[in-house]
C-alpha cells in the first residue's frame, strides 16, 4: 500500500498513527505529497488532497476516516472502531468531533498564514476559533470517560491536539482544561505519537 502524505498533515498523521497502532506500518509506503504543489496526486485522489491510499490492489481510497477505517479492516487485534453497538456509535462521534476540530484549526491555518494579509476575513477567523474553543470544551468534559482507551476517536483528538501546539502553540489551549491537558500528556508519549510527530 501507498500512503500519499505531509509530515505537517493532521489528516494524514492519523492514517500513520493508526498503521502503527494496528501493526500494519511494514506494509504502508509512505509517499511524501504536498498538496499545494503540482504532482500526480490526482491520479490518487481527484479532490487533490492528502491523505490518499492506495491500495494493494490499486484502488484509491480517501479521506482519513475511509483510509483509518480500511487499515483497521486489514488487521487481526482488537478493532480501533467497533464493529457495533454503543461504543461504535460514541467512537464515531468522537472522531466526528476531532476531524471538526482539525477543520477548524486548519481553515484558521490557510486564513492566517497562506492568505495575504489584505484579504483576510476577521469574522472567518473568530469563528474558528470559537468552534475550536466550544470542542475543545466538551473534551474536557469528556475525556475522564475514555480510560485507557487510544481507539479511533481518540487518534483523532489526540492529532488534533498536537496540531493545536505546532501552529498554534500561542493560543494555549490547556488553559482552563486541565484534564484534558493531562490526557494528552501521556498520549503523547506513546510511540505512534512519538515517531509521527509533525514537522516542517
Amino acid at each position: 500500500m501507498k500512503l500519499r502524505y505531509s509530515t505537517t498533515s493532521p489528516f494524514a498523521r492519523k492514517c500513520l498513527v493508526v498503521a502503527m497502532e494496528t501493526g500494519l506500518e511494514d506494509r504502508v509506503e509512505v509517499v511524501i505529497t504536498s498538496p499545494w504543489a503540482e504532482s500526480d496526486l490526482p491520479k490518487d485522489n481527484p479532490l487533490g488532497k492528502i491523505p490518499a491510499l492506495v491500495t494493494d490492489g490499486g484502488e484509491g481510497l480517501f479521506d482519513s476516516p475511509v483510509i483509518c477505517e480500511y487499515l483497521d479492516s486489514l488487521h487481526g487485534g482488537v478493532r480501533l472502531l467497533p464493529p457495533e453497538g454503543g461504543k461504535r456509535w460514541s467512537q464515531l462521534r468522537l472522531v466526528a468531533l476531532g476531524d471538526g476540530l482539525l477543520d477548524a484549526l486548519v481553515a484558521k491555518r490557510v486564513e492566517t498564514a497562506m492568505r495575504p494579509e489584505d484579504k483576510r476575513w476577521g469574522n472567518w477567523i473568530e469563528r474558528q476559533d470559537k468552534a475550536v474553543a466550544r470542542s475543545l470544551d466538551v473534551l474536557e468534559d469528556e475525556c475522564t470517560l475514555w480510560g485507557s482507551d487510544f481507539l479511533m476517536g481518540q487518534i483523532a483528538v489526540a492529532c488534533a491536539l498536537s496540531y493545536a501546539d505546532f501552529r498554534f502553540a500561542a493560543d494555549g489551549w490547556r488553559t482552563g482544561r486541565p484534564r484534558l491537558a493531562a490526557w494528552f500528556a501521556e498520549i503523547a508519549k506513546r510511540p505512534s505519537m512519538v515517531r509521527s510527530e509533525p514537522k516542517e
